[in-house]
């Protein structure tokens, strides 16, 4: 019995930051930020939230000078995925980037054996290509989302470049360590470039006003900093694959929050759920393979 209730509440810390991670979406459209400054204030929240907390509770390890530069380099590629993601929200909406997010799964089954030296897993490849196929038939059948699904896409190539290189660094640091120096990278460089997104996208102000402030934090310590600890609490029970089989979730977590929010189910037409449905296959069919893969090993 303590071992179904131990178990019970890994599940439901999984699923909860699961279904905090497709808050992420709506919160981007709420937000009336554009999308650098949304992302700066962002990163600025949950890297300092980060380090206080990992601080007092002892989890930050001693990191080489050579990793840290590195890591920043992977927190320049992580922002400029929030970036794009939020971007194609503010151009589309919220489901139309959530679809294109889900294109992270072919980007990484090319990525990772390029970066990694392995051998092309040509069934994830085949899958892909069916998510791919599904944005194409939104792209090509309803013209007012193509820049939405332009950034969208470039958000998921972006993602899955930051997936596969931060796999290093967790083999030798903790997640505190590893995303606490990631988004510090990240937040430092965007800093960097701010002044030139502004200049081409000018505001009247960087502040982001009581209410966008409210939910910045909310965004930050319970979306980012909660979430991920909530994720970390789980890892310790469930296995990484029963973890990467519930963040599929996420994309449909999104939509069906953005359906019920700002009643965007009004706003997409055929096309939208044709290419969605070939996305939704692909997902499924992986999650066979993975399964059954998973199965494999074990026995």
């Amino acid at each position: 019995m303590l071992f179904f209730d131990v178990m019970k509440k890994a599940f439901l810390q999984l699923h909860t930051s699961v279904f905090l991670a497709g808050f992420t979406g709506v919160l981007g459209r709420l937000i009336t930020l554009n999308e650098g400054l949304l992302v700066w204030w962002r990163l600025l929240l949950t890297a300092a939230t980060m380090w206080v907390l990992f601080l007092i509770t002892k989890q930050i390890q001693k990191v080489s000078v050579r990793h840290i530069w590195q890591l920043s380099g992977i927190g320049l590629m992580a922002a400029l995925h929030w970036v794009t993601f939020y971007g194609s929200i503010k151009a589309a909406n919220v489901s139309v980037a959530l679809v294109c997010f889900s294109a992270v799964g072919f980007f990484t089954s090319i990525t990772e054996p390029l970066l990694e030296k392995k051998p092309i897993d040509f069934k994830e490849v085949i899958l892909g290509v069916l998510v791919i196929a599904g944005i194409s038939i939104i792209f090509h059948f309803d013209g007012r989302y193509k820049t939405g699904i332009i950034l969208g896409v470039l958000c998921a190539l972006f993602l899955a470049f930051v997936m596969v290189l931060l796999r290093r660094f967790l083999k030798i640091y903790n997640s505190a360590t590893v995303l606490t120096y990631q988004l510090t990278g990240g937040f430092l460089w965007l800093s960097l470039l701010l002044p030139l997104y502004l200049f081409y996208f000018p505001v009247t102000t960087i502040l982001p006003g009581w209410q966008n402030l409210g939910w910045l934090l909310f965004l930050s310590w319970v979306c980012s900093v909660l979430a991920f600890m909530l994720t970390g609490n789980a890892l310790k029970k469930l296995s990484a694959y029963t973890v990467n089989l519930s963040f599929n979730l996420e994309p449909l977590y999104g939509i069906l929050l953005a359906f019920l929010l700002y009643n965007e189910q009004l706003e997409l037409g055929f096309s939208f759920y044709a290419g969605a449905s070939l996305i939704l296959l692909s997902v499924v069919l992986h999650s066979i393979i993975v399964w059954r893969r998973a199965k494999h090993y074990k026995s």
